[in-house]
């Protein structure tokens, strides 16, 4: 049976109902075999698997979901060419969308690059160095797109049209709407519903290579749109109720992304963050901390970790606080033991380091931050990794677990200074309620956080380590001594590390290490 062709919008609802269709068809009713209920059966189960798990960053079950569509489309409407052109008009540019063209060219990309469509989208149209100039921010908007698209003129086969329209239905129904192709992106991250007056839904937002950039071409369409992609894209093994009540939620996706999503009266409207991982590599130090003599941060940051002091990584968000984390775990001696709480999972250290001993803890909404730190210490751990200290509570209880709980600690945090992280840890120490004298408190931070490494980000996204810092305890409070600082372009050497530092430092290295880091700089005369 033919059927007529009709607007794009009419074919979603269509396809939605004979999606729904196969799902409630009674096999006991249609005469089959009992083999061929079996069949149809699995089949069944396959699908309402795949429509439950498609938009939460399972690519199977995405491709899955696809193909039925595609069945749809072709094997019971007989669709093709004709069909696809008056769907889409391919064939007439002046028609389409800066939106469509933009998902055309993402399309023609990820045909030849894959994940890395996004990434050589922006490369080989030099996008980033065409934004930097413009005093209004990163923006892709309708007439960069049309400028693209004039120039490329990309060319579209019948099954490149076909496969178009598959996954613009396949978004509007059960995918992540807009930036469904995008999120599959090897791009650090992805937001919406983050700006815009009322009733403006061109509110896309990319995280790429440090830079945050408005997709302006992008639209949700309507509120509806945007409220169905955040009551979707959070489900990941059922993390509870999104409601009024609890305003927000943090998750993972089936990827390891982690989302964020939030709602009114929480938030001013329904907004979704998603933040990638998969652009963060193992990655030595050498390939992180780039310019000129960067072997002075390089050097001091492993002597620090083999010397097993109690660090903060400190910086901005997007400034690359967790890839220098991973990077600075590969100089932590082998057969330490390794245990780390995070808030959502983000460093997934077995994957880049199989072979060693670690394991992961995360908050719940049954399990605190400070109930899993608990737990930590009686499972062996030598080395605890903080991922993010964002509570005064997991503060407190770093400070805690600094002074017993283990050999030594890594922990990141979005302090701006040295002395506005020491007074944060402080000052949540005496909010719960541990110490009431304020001079104790600080005592007790200053003894326990021994360095400061801090990272920047500039305008056109270069990450780079700002300063490496020693607190030094005095007797009438601490001093703040610079280290390594990146001043004009390059690394400048401070000062040389305090002797009790060094000592304290020594007795934990090897031979080797301790031979080498004796022999340089950082070593006072």
């Amino acid at each position: 049976m033919e059927y007529k062709t009709e607007s794009l919008s009419d074919l979603k609802i269509r396809v939605g109902e004979d999606i729904n269709q196969l799902l409630r068809v009674n096999l006991y009713e249609i005469g089959l075999s009992e083999k061929e209920q079996k069949r149809l059966r699995i089949r069944k189960h396959e699908l309402r698997e795949a429509l439950n798990q498609c938009g939460l960053g399972d690519l199977k079950a995405k491709d899955y979901v696809k193909t039925v569509i595609e069945d749809i489309l072709v094997g019971k409407y007989h669709y093709g060419e004709e069909q696809w052109n008056l769907l889409i008009p391919f064939e007439c540019p002046m028609q389409l969308t800066a939106q469509d063209k933009f998902q055309i060219l993402l399309y023609c990309y990820e045909q030849k690059r894959g994940a890395e469509a996004f990434s050589e989208f922006m490369d080989r149209n030099h996008i980033l160095d065409k934004m930097a100039d413009k005093k209004q921010g990163y923006c892709i908007d309708d007439d960069m797109v049309e400028e693209i698209y004039q120039k490329e003129r990309p060319f579209l086969t019948a099954a490149d049209k076909k496969a178009v329209i598959v996954q613009e239905i396949y978004a509007s129904l059960r995918g992540l709407g807009v930036i469904d192709a995008l999120r599959d992106m090897r791009i650090d991250g992805v937001s919406g519903g983050v700006s815009g007056k009322e009733g403006d839904f061109h509110s896309v937002w990319v995280f790429f290579r440090g830079i945050t950039m408005h997709l302006k071409c992008l639209s949700f369409g309507n509120a509806r749109e945007l409220e169905r992609i955040c009551l979707n894209i959070y489900r990941y093994g059922n993390p509870g109720q999104f409601s009024k009540a609890r305003g927000y939620i943090v998750n993972e996706m089936k990827d390891r992304s982690r989302v964020v999503v939030v709602r009114p009266p929480f938030a001013e409207s329904f907004a979704f963050f998603v933040r990638k991982f998969d652009t963060m590599e193992k990655k030595s130090l050498e390939e992180l901390i780039t310019g000129p003599r960067s072997e002075l941060p390089i050097d001091l940051i492993r002597y620090i970790v083999q010397g097993c002091q109690v660090t903060a990584v400190t910086g901005a968000q997007g400034s690359g606080k967790t890839t220098l984390l991973m990077g600075m775990v590969g100089f932590i001696h082998p057969s330490f033991t390794l245990r780390i709480q995070e808030m959502a999972f983000e460093l997934h250290l077995r994957d880049i380091y199989p072979d060693r001993n670690i394991l992961t803890f995360r908050e719940t909404d049954t399990v605190s931050g400070q109930e899993g730190l608990d737990v930590q210490k009686k499972t062996d751990g030598v080395v605890n990794i903080l991922g993010e200290v964002a509570t005064a509570e997991v503060a407190a209880y770093l400070i805690q677990m600094s002074q017993v709980g283990s050999l030594f600690t890594l922990f990141t945090h979005h302090a701006r200074t040295t002395d506005s992280l020491i007074k944060y840890m402080r000052n949540s120490l005496l909010s719960c309620g541990l110490f009431r004298d304020e001079q104790i408190a600080k005592e007790q931070v200053v003894e326990c956080i021994r360095f400061d490494i801090h990272l920047e980000k500039d305008m056109e996204g270069h990450r780079y380590v700002e300063r490496i810092s020693e607190i030094c305890p005095e007797k009438d409070g601490y001093r703040i001594e610079e280290l390594v600082r990146y001043e004009e372009g390059e690394y400048v050497f401070c000062h040389p590390l305090s002797l009790e530092t060094c000592k304290e430092m020594e007795k934990h290295m090897t031979k080797e290490d301790r031979r080498e880091f004796v022999e340089s700089r950082y070593i006072p005369v």
